[in-house]
């Protein structure tokens, strides 16, 4: 009886135990960081009570962890045809979202459905992973096709990133960076990638010009603001925001040494604006020194490698570069809002994935990693031409 209930419980949290381990790790680190991080939002909304701001973390860190679980019970298969209809649903709400999305940090990047608000390119991006690694299988016979590859892989790929640009500059480029990278493990012609890279370079700067002639007062002006406040490092730009965050960053950071002030003696967290998400790292590095720092820094890593190897197993597959695919992007995403807290990126805004508070971000971060996970409970019980065969066959492009 015992062993039948152990093993049940191992088939359920079957799949890559690496990543499980990773995530485990993950979620311990987000409920520590985030308590010590919150305080001043305790102290300015909730009447100091630090105790409610990490409950309702921790409530939704566990729908997150619900999400991943019940994404990674799905056979990762069936994502090919649910990842199709999402980017197909994701169009129109990114357009909605572009016209009469919800104000947030100055940029309308939410829409609010049944009270519940949440950034529509959160689900832009595992859609479009999704479907651009659907394509590139299923058409990776006719990638020496330029008009083939425009139309079926570009065209798509132009959509959604456009879409997204134009109010969130960082998350379209690192989402067309995953794409770029996807379509080069497909072994889509360089010169095809590096002419739809010199294509978009050109619209996006374009856009910029005729965005900045007719105001200076939108999101166009304040990319170009950020970029060059951050290269030109002038201390007449101490009293900037996104200066004075990186300041109090550093200050963070040199603070924290090599093992850290400890556990919840940050200091920095009642200045540093936006402690808890944007610049949780920052605290990290105070609370737990370049230990801790390079310990998480580390997961994502692991989480990347991981999928790697997936990819290495399965190579040009469907499940492979959906993993790979999600993974990059996860990553990615760590590694600026990381580059950000040190100072080697401009002020993007971007979350720490599954370790800043936040909202539904959490539960598309928790989707995406369930989805990795599917991908490795499978990885193993049939050989590649099968798994190919078994997409082809199953259904048909459209």
């Amino acid at each position: 009886m015992e062993n039948t209930v152990v093993n049940k419980v191992r088939n359920l949290f079957r799949g890559d135990k690496v990543i499980w381990v990773v995530v485990a790790f993950l979620t311990l680190i987000s409920l520590l960081a985030v308590y010590s991080a919150s305080e001043s939002v305790a102290n300015r909304s909730y009447n100091g009570n630090n105790a409610f701001v990490l409950l309702r973390h921790a409530l939704m860190l566990l729908l997150g962890l619900l999400c991943m679980f019940g994404a990674s019970q799905i056979n990762y298969r069936k994502y090919s045809k649910l990842l199709l209809l999402l980017f197909w649903v994701s169009i129109p709400l990114l357009v909605y979202t572009l016209f009469f999305g919800k104000n947030l940090n100055h940029a309308q990047r939410v829409i609010g459905i049944a009270g519940v608000t949440f950034q529509t390119s959160d689900l832009a991006k595992i859609a479009l992973i999704g479907f651009l690694a659907r394509v590139l299988t299923l058409r990776r016979g006719s990638l020496d096709d330029y008009k083939e590859i425009a139309i079926r892989v570009m065209l798509p790929i132009l959509i959604i990133v456009g879409l997204i640009f134009p109010e969130n500059l960082s998350t379209a480029a690192m989402l067309f960076a995953t794409c770029i990278v996807m379509m080069f493990l497909s072994q889509v012609k360089m010169k095809y990638i590096l002419g739809f890279i010199g294509v978009i370079v050109m619209a996006g700067g374009i856009f910029m010009l005729v965005s900045l002639a007719f105001s200076k007062d939108n999101r166009s002006a304040t990319w170009v603001n950020r970029i060059e406040r951050f290269f030109s490092k002038s201390d007449d730009d101490a009293d900037d925001t996104a200066n004075f965050q990186v300041m109090q960053s550093k200050i963070a950071i040199a603070g924290g040494g090599i093992i850290g002030k400890a556990p919840g003696k940050s200091t920095q967290r009642n200045v540093l604006p936006h402690p808890y998400s944007d610049f949780i790292y920052a605290i990290i590095l105070e609370e737990y020194g370049l230990v801790g720092g390079v310990f998480v820094l580390s997961l994502y890593l692991i989480l990347l490698y991981r999928a790697t190897r997936i990819m290495l197993r399965a190579p040009r597959s469907f499940g492979g570069l959906l993993a790979m695919g999600l993974a990059f992007s996860l990553v990615m995403q760590a590694l600026v809002n990381m580059g950000v807290a040190v100072g080697l990126f401009p002020v993007t805004g971007q979350p720490l994935p599954f370790i800043s508070m936040g909202g539904t971000s959490l539960l598309f971060t928790g989707l995406s990693i369930g989805i990795i996970i599917s991908v490795t409970k499978e990885i193993d019980k049939v050989d590649n031409d099968e798994r190919d065969s078994e997409i082809e066959t199953a259904e048909a492009y459209s």
